[in-house]
């Protein structure tokens, strides 16, 4: 299975945001605080808080989260999500971003961040991608389903993918669009 790449919206000299963010972060209520989970270079922060989001980004990398710092609508943070200590317990979230990002000791941390009614969004990489590069190593990437197979108990499957995307840089991902709870996700008109 072939999966779309295109993308119009872009920030001078960083990698454009993902179609399936741009596509699913209006399931998250307008204004309300985003958790942009391992942002890397802050692409998804940047998009989300243009887009009036109040944006937590957090990532151990605090040279990338320096270029961040003063950009209106996000709050960054250096930490480690794969330390001893969960150093995000206890805090909520109407939404979590997490791309190209795998840490399954810290799944269902990162999925507790989300209440009733609260969005997951998120993308990586999956078994196959070896064949095009890094990640290769399989603590990196997703098995077959698995983020389906992660989402135990009440949750509302809006969109999910898997399969080799095309473009500058093909490779094998898997992605899914979650609600905590049983609810009727209504996507606003486009």
């Amino acid at each position: 299975m072939s999966l779309s790449t295109s993308n119009t919206h872009a920030h001078p000299g960083l990698a454009l945001p993902s179609p399936w963010v741009l596509r699913f972060a209006p399931l998250i209520p307008a204004g309300s605080s985003v958790l942009d989970y391992a942002c890397g270079n802050g692409r998804h922060a940047r998009w989300l808080a243009s887009a009036g989001y109040e944006v937590a980004a957090v990532d151990r990398d605090s040279l990338a989260l320096e270029a961040l710092r003063d950009i209106p609508g996000i709050r960054t943070r250096v930490l480690d999500l794969e330390g001893a200590d969960w150093p995000l317990a206890g805090e909520r979230y109407r939404g979590v971003v997490v791309t190209n990002y795998l840490y399954r000791p810290r799944f269902g941390d990162m999925l507790a961040l989300l209440g009733q009614g609260d969005v997951l969004i998120y993308e990586t990489f999956m078994a196959g991608n070896e064949r095009f590069g890094k990640p290769s190593r399989a603590d990196f990437l997703l098995q077959p389903m698995e983020l389906i197979d992660r989402l135990e108990g009440d949750w509302t499957l809006v969109a999910f993918e898997q399969g080799e995307v095309q473009g500058a840089r093909p490779a094998v991902v898997q992605r899914i669009c979650a609600i905590r709870g049983k609810v009727e996700p209504q996507l606003p008109a486009a």
